[in-house]
Formats: structure tokens, C-alpha cells, sequence
């Protein structure tokens, strides 16, 4: 129990910090619906899965990797990739919604696939999050260790992924009643925002990618 608290703790902290995905989460959610943002949502939770099992699973390679220059030149591919979604972004078309629609964007299910793969790969993008798994894993390997299971790392991150998806309905939830409050110049205010979120951080990256590599 207690290191199911932790992760609970653990994941309610995270999962307030904002970061580039948490703006396109709320944007799903206004134009086309909860259900459509839950689908992302979940593509997002399915890429930390994996970046999770490559944290676990090569926890040795993984903790040589943040110390390297290859750290360096993932920081510089992850940048590079924020900042060409993040000037998509800035200058795509926004198109009008109405209030009186419900996610009638999404047609069928294929469209609720490829937001979940919109998801995927957005949190695909960022290269850096195993090595933000890998901090949280090693946050827990004393606690985990201590319960003498081996399935006490799981049901550590198992609470965090939970907690994760628990508040993102609550955004995604709270997102979609602004919906009457939406007009054509706030959504293209919003994707302005997600494009200089998406570069910022891009720039971010690119510019430790830079200092590691000259270290």
C-alpha cells in the first residue's frame, strides 16, 4: 500500500506539470469531443508504456545512455521534430466548430486510431521521456526493492499510469465544457500556442543537445 500511495503522489505531480502534449490533449478535446480525446490520450499512454519497458528492460544501457554523447544527439532529433510540429501548428488553417456538435469529426473508428497514433507519436517525438521513466524508476527501486516482489516496480508505475490517465479525463472532461465558450479566433490563438510550446521546447532540446555535445 504504501507503494501504491507513492505512486499515486508521484503520478498526481507529474501529471500537472505542462508540457507540449497537454495543449494538444485540450484541443482534442474542444474540437472534437472526449471520446476523441481519450483515443489520444490513450496513444499517449501506450508510447510510455514502451518507453517504460526499454527503461526496465535495459536499465543498465539506459543509465550509461543519459550519461553519453548519444543523450546529446537524442536531445537534437527530439528538438528538431517539436520544432517541425510546432511551426505546423502555428501556421495550419483553423477550421470553425460548432457548438452543437459532438465529435462529429471522428466518423469512425480509423479516426479514433489515428488520433490514437497522433498521440503515439507526438510522445514518440520527444526521445528524452525514457530517460524520464527512467528517473521515476529509480525513484521507486529502493521502495520496490524493500517489498521483495518483483512485481513491486510494476504496481509502482502501474499506480502512476492510473493516476496519469484518471486527472487527464478530468482536463479532457473540464476542456470540453469551455466548448460554448470557443470562437474561431481562440482556437487559432490555441494552435498558435501549441506551435510556440512545440518550438520552445524543440529549442530547448536542441540547445542541450548542442551544450552536451561540446561538453
Amino acid at each position: 500500500m504504501d507503494l501504491i500511495s507513492k505512486g499515486i503522489v508521484t503520478g498526481f505531480i507529474l501529471s500537472i506539470m505542462i508540457g507540449p502534449v497537454f495543449f494538444v490533449l485540450l484541443e482534442t478535446s474542444i474540437r472534437k469531443g472526449i471520446r476523441a480525446a481519450i483515443a489520444f490520450d490513450l496513444g499517449v499512454i501506450i508510447n510510455d508504456i514502451v518507453y517504460i519497458a526499454i527503461a526496465f528492460f535495459f536499465y543498465n544501457q539506459v543509465e550509461a545512455l543519459s550519461k553519453g554523447n548519444d543523450n546529446s544527439i537524442l536531445r537534437l532529433i527530439g528538438g528538431t521534430l517539436f520544432i517541425a510540429y510546432g511551426l505546423y501548428n502555428f501556421f495550419k488553417e483553423t477550421k470553425e466548430i460548432s457548438v452543437e456538435t459532438d465529435g462529429l469529426e471522428v466518423q469512425n473508428s480509423r479516426g479514433y486510431l489515428l488520433l490514437a497514433l497522433k498521440g503515439f507519436l507526438l510522445n514518440l517525438a520527444n526521445p528524452m521521456i525514457v530517460f524520464y521513466w527512467f528517473s521515476v524508476m529509480t525513484l521507486g527501486a529502493k521502495d520496490a526493492a524493500e517489498g521483495g516482489s518483483g512485481h513491486s516496480m510494476i504496481v509502482f508505475i502501474s499506480s502512476i499510469l492510473i493516476t496519469f490517465f484518471t486527472i487527464d479525463l478530468l482536463k479532457i472532461v473540464g476542456a470540453k465544457s469551455l466548448r460554448p465558450l470557443v470562437t474561431h479566433k481562440l482556437l487559432k490563438g490555441l494552435n498558435s500556442l501549441i506551435g510556440i510550446v512545440f518550438v520552445g521546447f524543440g529549442i530547448v532540446l536542441i540547445t542541450q543537445g548542442i551544450i552536451g555535445v561540446f561538453k
